[in-house]
């Protein structure tokens, strides 16, 4: 009897598991005939119909963005992740493997070489982890099954299936994060087809295998974006007892230092009051530490839309920087 029952467990499992592979046959889902009807003009609708069929929908995906580090992690606990003796070490190791690059790409864009590194050392450890999931199973996912994103990503499916057309890639093939983002610097694929460049000139611009285009092009999305050569990221600062909480860690670059003076924000450098800054406070495991973060600052927020992220970055960067100049 019980083996009976084992058998039919295992039927039903069968069962359920071919129900499950049916509803994640994209190809059917209503929301992305919709989508297909959108693009069939830019996209062979039988070539989009091919690839959905073989699209996985990915709950873990869908977790992952439910519960990311940014938005759940105090900047204690945040800074664990990226800033350790490993990865600055192989950071320094990064740098000096591809110091010409490193130097022509700084000089060509003006951005600063350990912003550089430590992107790609954020991002992906230097190319040691640049994402497991299919491309193709993370944007389905987020497109149809995460109502929260959808739009944004329906954009970046888009813009996955016309990058592929255009440098004649596999859609079933390519892999990258849980949110579709790819290659070294985990570039979206809208980033991908705005910012990504030819840096060594061979004609094809490969952020996933090339490091000297994967160096280039993060230093050229920080062109595009306004990176100002030479400038301050972070200063220290004081916060009168009647700061206005609301204005904290809010990535909106709209007052200037005179501003925030007269509302209880003070840096404890000299800057001119024209200088525009936003108020930050980072809980550390010593307490907490008021900070302004400067234009700099913003643009690294343009990046990845976190004040965390953008103070691992900083952080790394100059933990790296002090180590080549040592080295």
């Amino acid at each position: 009897m019980n083996i009976h029952r084992k058998f039919l467990l295992v039927l039903l499992l069968s069962s359920s598991m071919g129900l499950s592979s049916a509803i994640a046959d994209y190809s059917e889902h209503p929301d992305a005939k919709k989508f297909i009807e959108k693009i069939e003009n830019d996209y062979d609708r039988t070539k989009i119909l091919t690839i959905f069929k073989s699209a996985n929908k990915q709950q873990s995906i869908i977790n992952a963005m439910n519960r990311p580090a940014e938005k759940v992690k105090s900047w204690a606990d945040y800074k664990k992740i990226f800033i350790q003796e490993k990865r600055v070490n192989q950071g320094v190791q990064f740098w000096l493997e591809n110091d010409q690059i490193l130097t022509k790409a700084s000089k060509k864009y003006g951005v600063a070489p350990e912003i550089i590194v430590a992107i790609i050392g954020v991002e992906t450890s230097y190319g040691r982890n640049k994402g497991s999931y299919r491309v193709i199973d993370a944007l389905t996912t987020l497109s149809f099954d995460y109502p929260k994103r959808s739009k944004f990503f329906k954009k970046q499916l888009k813009s996955f299936f016309l990058l592929c057309e255009e440098q004649k890639q596999d859609p079933l093939s390519l892999k990258g994060s849980y949110a579709g983002a790819m290659g070294y610097g985990q570039f979206i694929p809208s980033s991908y087809r705005s910012f990504a460049i030819d840096f060594d000139g061979d004609g094809f611009s490969d952020i996933w295998n090339n490091k000297a285009d994967a160096i280039g092009s993060v230093a050229n999305y920080f062109s595009k974006h306004g990176w100002r050569s030479g400038e301050e990221i972070v200063i220290p600062a004081k916060f009168d007892k009647s700061y206005d909480i609301s204005l904290v860690n809010k990535l909106k670059l709209d007052k200037n230092i005179g501003n925030l003076k007269k509302i209880g924000f003070h840096p404890l450098y000299p800057l001119s009051d024209q200088i525009k800054a936003l108020p930050l406070i980072l809980e550390s495991e010593d307490g907490k530490n008021y900070l302004l973060g400067l234009h700099n600052f913003y643009v690294i927020t343009r990046y990845n839309h976190s004040h965390l992220y953008a103070m691992a970055v900083y952080e790394l960067s100059k933990l790296i920087l002090d180590r080549v100049k040592n080295n």
